[in-house]
């Protein structure tokens, strides 16, 4: 747990276990987060990762075990759940309690570089655009926790590479403590402090990822540390030589 221990915890999980019928998800999951450190998690499908973001962002309950987050949360999802009939600036500022929801909205969408669609219609927005969107609605919250779940996955490649390139920007900036759910292996190892990977309902593995920003696939260490990853995750270099 090397970094965290420098940092407060903003976010305490203890023996959280999730069941559905007879289908253990979670069991007896123990977490803690770092105020302002990112941390993506990796696991196969079915692992529970959804699972436990859902629980972090308060959207399931807490059935057994303890949970300790901040109540100032924020959610960007894959699907970016924008309103179709309210524009992109009432979208971001959706739910805001502000004299003026519009300056600060605006302000958000200027973040995200996306001020020029203030005024559009979500419809007209390009699948980039809308996750800038969402990540705005986010930040315009000012949250202590951003809860990230495969929030790219959707995108074509290009496009990835700039809304990681952003969402490292932004985490910079404000400093939330973040949790990206993701599958991208390299796409954790060039955003975040800490790679944990979710086996069975439990943290399996927890690495620190010792290397300089900004991060390039080719730096040292990131092959290994790749490597590493995905055999926790099954994949071994036979199996990317076979493919």
């Amino acid at each position: 747990m090397g970094a965290m221990a420098t940092r407060e915890a903003v976010v305490r999980i203890d023996g959280l276990t999730r069941r559905f019928g007879e289908n253990v998800v979670l069991d007896g999951l123990n977490l803690r987060i770092g105020a302002g450190e990112f941390v993506a998690l990796l696991g196969r499908s079915g692992s529970g990762k959804s699972t436990l973001l859902r629980t972090l962002a308060g959207l399931d309950a807490v059935e057994e075990g303890a949970m300790q987050a901040p109540s100032r949360r924020a959610v960007v999802f894959q699907d970016p759940r924008l309103l179709p009939w309210k524009r992109v600036w009432r979208n971001v500022a959706l739910g805001l309690d502000d004299p003026d929801p519009k300056a600060r909205a605006l302000a958000a969408l200027v973040e995200v570089e996306l001020a020029h669609r203030v005024d559009a219609w979500p419809g007209t927005l390009s699948g980039g655009e809308a996750q800038r969107a969402g990540l705005a609605r986010a930040l315009v919250r000012s949250p202590e926790l951003l809860l990230l779940d495969e929030p790219f996955a959707a995108l074509d490649a290009l496009t990835r590479l700039r809304m990681q390139d952003l969402v490292s920007q932004l985490w910079a900036a404000h400093q939330p403590a973040v949790l990206l759910v993701t599958h991208d292996v390299d796409e954790a190892i060039l955003l975040a402090d800490r790679v944990l990977v979710l086996e069975r309902g439990r943290i399996a593995v927890d690495e620190i990822v010792d290397l300089p920003r900004p991060r390039r696939v080719e730096a040292p260490g990131f092959v290994e540390l790749r490597g590493r990853l995905l055999a926790a995750l099954g994949v071994h270099a036979t199996h990317l030589l076979a493919a």
